[in-house]
């Protein structure tokens, strides 16, 4: 019966008015309005940031091509951006086709520009000829100067529409483009871009190419503030400022650049006594998160040539895959690591629309080969380097034996085992992961109170006892011998370790971290971060990771009681309770609040307040993990100077 009335409603919807005239056709640039999320992401912080690249990428390919030495990008007061180079400047021409100056053909519309033409640029990062134009769509109004053949030319536009034709507007010997756009406030959440961030990029780029100069100036504060980007040493130099906070085991990076078959190869290497890997990947400055056949090229050569060394040399005692002896794996030959690989390829094929991901087959060969030579070359001409990689590297693949033993004890059957959980783990009822959430809380008291204050359905909790070990000086297997990181692998069910980590065994889909709001809270709080960020970047990279935000004060007068998070919120708090005969109760542990204060504050998902943790920047973010938890006194001590000032909540 069901069916023949669904039958029914679809011959009745058929018969409705369909034809040509329901064909909408935008014009222009009207797509990118109507669907801004398509081209720059989103239409939050990351989307808007994302513009000031697009118009930076345009002249890092006159860079690239070798027309262009500087680029300078400006904040202004409105929130508007600046972005000039010495490069050839933008032609101002009658397009042959589209019969109107080719300028505004550029700024206005898709697919256009000079990228698809090998005779214009060899090799460039905006393969998809959308970035310029999607800016102007989405802006409120630019303007773009452009010198050329001595003469100055000037265009403005609003909302992606030219407001007037390219006109002449003086003299000028110096060539370039110069563009200027305001972001549209009625597209993006919030116009304000942070210096920080622009900056990481601009630094990246000016380490990727190799004697430009990027200068990035915010008008928005008095002074001013500017910074210069330049680097002679290209990615060498970038590998020692990821490694400025690590005990590097030499002191030069081992550089290799190399052109084979039109695609150029650098790579920059150098190994420090951490115990982790830092590889980045980047093909015509875009940096391939995923990888792709350029970084399978070098693994593969890397673990190859310091296998023969070692076998050559007989250093690794026991014998290589002996009876008794131990192999040397990719992963171990990368402990350690800090590396740069860098290729220009002119005709990328990149794996989806985010280009993180190279997929051209040729690739692999190259820069396997290419590694392969440079690097057996090096360690024959340079012992004393090539030995303290190799032993490096045999303490490595040793402690991978004694890890291994140690994974056995955190692995469980199954996402719905129960049986192998930690005693300690106060278990929620359902089992689907979307559903269910993990409180990793510090200390006993507070984990009675979270125990008693949840809800048993879809809430766990997981206390800690103390201080967890600080993996940034640990290795892994004795990293799996501290208890309570186990309890927290085991707990989780994704494993850990490049083999058996496996994001699809999580049994929470958020992993909340409730620690005291004091200094050791905040100390627990980032060692357990310090953890995920080494051994579970995953679920950082995909949104699993939160952090709870308990309050710091409870107002109360009488019947009626505030619960507030800072100085200036308990002081409104007082105002509106009135000032006389109001107490105040500073909050240092979660153990001060009782179960149902604690659920109504800090664990109702209706009245709770959590920090998503994201990562946007991971070079910046493994720098400052390495600062802050690393050997190193030196560069913390600069960091804790630089950063005194925006102290909060000092509690001493």
């Amino acid at each position: 019966m069901k069916d023949d009335t669904a039958i029914a409603e679809a011959e009745k919807k058929k018969n409705e008015h369909y034809d040509a005239r329901n064909i909408t056709v935008l014009k222009g640039l009207e797509a990118v309005r109507r669907r801004p999320a398509m081209y720059i992401g989103d239409v939050g912080q990351r989307g808007l940031h994302h513009l000031v690249y697009e118009v930076v990428d345009n002249s890092i390919d006159e860079a690239m091509a070798g027309f262009c030495t500087t680029i300078k990008v400006e904040i202004h007061e409105d929130e508007s951006i600046t972005v000039t180079d010495n490069g050839r400047g933008i032609p101002v021409d009658k397009h042959p086709t589209q019969k109107k100056s080719a300028l505004e053909v550029v700024m206005t519309m898709l697919h256009a520009g000079g990228k698809f033409d090998h005779s214009s640029y060899k090799v460039s990062g905006g393969l998809h000829g959308v970035g310029v134009s999607v800016v102007n769509a989405l802006s409120k109004w630019c303007r773009v100067e452009i010198s050329r053949d001595g003469d100055v030319y000037y265009q403005e536009y609003e909302h992606g529409i030219a407001k007037s034709k390219v006109e002449k507007k003086g003299k000028r010997k110096q060539s370039g483009t110069k563009t200027t756009f305001l972001p549209d406030a009625e597209i993006f959440t919030k116009v304000k871009y942070k210096f920080d961030v622009i900056a990481s990029r601009m630094r990246e780029l000016a380490f990727l190419n190799k004697g430009l100069k990027i200068v990035l100036t915010d008008h928005r504060t008095e002074d001013d503030k500017t910074v210069e980007f330049y680097y002679k040493g290209g990615i060498a130099s970038f590998v020692e400022y990821l490694n400025e906070s690590k005990n590097v085991i030499y002191r030069r990076p081992i550089y290799i650049q190399r052109e084979k078959d039109g695609v150029d190869v650098e790579i920059a290497i150098q190994y420090n006594d951490s115990y982790v890997e830092n590889l980045f990947s980047y093909v015509n400055n875009i940096n391939t998160i995923e990888g792709g056949t350029h970084l399978t090229g070098f693994r593969t050569a890397l673990t190859r040539t310091i296998n023969n060394y070692i076998t050559k040399n007989n250093l690794l005692k026991n014998g290589k895959n002996g009876k008794n002896g131990m192999g040397v794996l990719g992963e171990d030959s990368r402990e350690g690591l800090t590396a740069i690989i860098s290729v220009k390829v002119p005709n990328p094929q990149f794996e989806g629309q985010t280009k993180t991901k190279l997929g051209n087959s040729e690739v692999r060969g190259i820069v396997e080969s290419i590694t392969n030579e440079y690097l057996g070359q090096y360690f024959e001409e340079t012992p004393a380097v090539a030995k303290k990689i190799a032993e490096k590297i045999i303490s490595a693949a040793r402690s991978r034996e004694a890890a291994r033993k140690a994974k056995e004890l955190t692995r469980r059957k199954t996402a719905l085992d129960h049986a192998a959980l930690p005693g300690k783990l106060a278990d929620c009822s359902m089992t689907d992961p979307e559903s269910c959430e993990l409180y990793i809380v510090e200390g006993d008291s507070a984990g009675g109170s979270a125990k008693q204050g949840r809800d048993r359905r879809y809430q766990a909790i997981l206390p800690l006892r103390g201080k967890i070990l600080n993996v940034e000086k640990a290795r892994l297997d004795r990293i799996l011998s501290n208890e309570e990181i186990r309890t927290m692998i085991t707990a989780l069910g994704t494993g850990i370790g490049t083999e058996d980590f496996d994001i699809g065994g999580l049994r929470y889909s958020k992993v909340i971290i409730m620690t005291d709001a004091d200094v050791d809270g905040a100390h627990i709080r980032t060692l357990i971060m310090t953890f995920f960020f080494r051994y579970m970047k995953e679920l950082i990279k995909q949104g699993h990771i939160y952090i709870a935000q308990p309050p710091l004060y409870r107002v109360y007068k009488g019947k009626k009681e505030l619960f507030v998070y800072s100085d200036e919120e308990r002081d409104r708090a007082m105002t509106q309770l009135g000032k006389d005969n109001v107490s105040i109760q500073r909050y240092k542990g979660l153990g001060e609040m009782n179960a149902e204060q604690l659920w109504r504050t800090t664990m109702d998902p209706d009245t709770r307040t959590l920090l998503q943790v994201s990562m946007e920047d991971a070079k910046e973010a493994d720098r400052l993990f390495s600062t802050l938890m690393g050997d190193a006194v030196e560069p913390r001590r600069q960091f804790i100077q630089e950063n005194a000032q925006y102290v909060k909540n000092l509690d001493i």
